[in-house]
């Protein structure tokens, strides 16, 4: 009985961790997010990381993302923030946006690495993109980023 008892343990312990390697796989908002560059309007399907526990996960153990969608982080305040790519297997661009909904920082997510990502910019949002993605549709730092999380906090949504 005691080894089936410790057999049970182990068996559920070893689920649990499988199961948080697995990507979080958020909803799709409703409206997409829209980069008004010089070279007219990209869009972008996001998913949303608002909470905690979902900015701590992000893209995690994410193996692929289309060319047109992200990951938008949503903070409370504007402040200067950090991430790192720990189990992201995806190279990523890192948009750092402020309070005004302009982007401030653009920085490079290397796959797995523990090093901070950390430009020195207040930012209230991040918005994480397939690498490459911010230059290809021509996003530069000034460049205004909308969307309904954004406006409301930048004030003319």
């Amino acid at each position: 009985m005691r080894y089936i008892l410790s057999f049970l343990l182990v068996l559920a312990f070893h689920l649990g961790a499988a199961r948080a390697q697995e990507p979080m796989l958020l909803p799709v908002h409703a409206e997409p997010l829209v980069a008004e560059t010089a070279n007219g309007e990209k869009h972008f399907a996001v998913e949303v990381a608002d909470t905690d526990e979902k900015r701590s996960r992000g893209l995690m153990f994410r193996q692929s993302m289309s060319d047109d969608h992200g990951m938008l982080f949503v903070f409370e305040r504007s402040r200067q923030l950090g991430f790192w790519m720990q189990n992201t297997p995806m190279p990523l661009d890192l948009l750092f946006i402020g309070e005004d909904g302009k982007v401030r920082a653009i920085e490079e997510g290397i796959p797995f690495s523990t090093d901070s990502i950390a430009p020195r910019v207040a930012a209230q949002f991040v918005l994480e993109l397939k690498a490459g993605t911010a230059q290809k549709a021509g996003i530069e730092i000034g460049d205004r980023l909308r969307h309904p999380l954004i406006d409301a906090v930048a004030g003319d949504g």
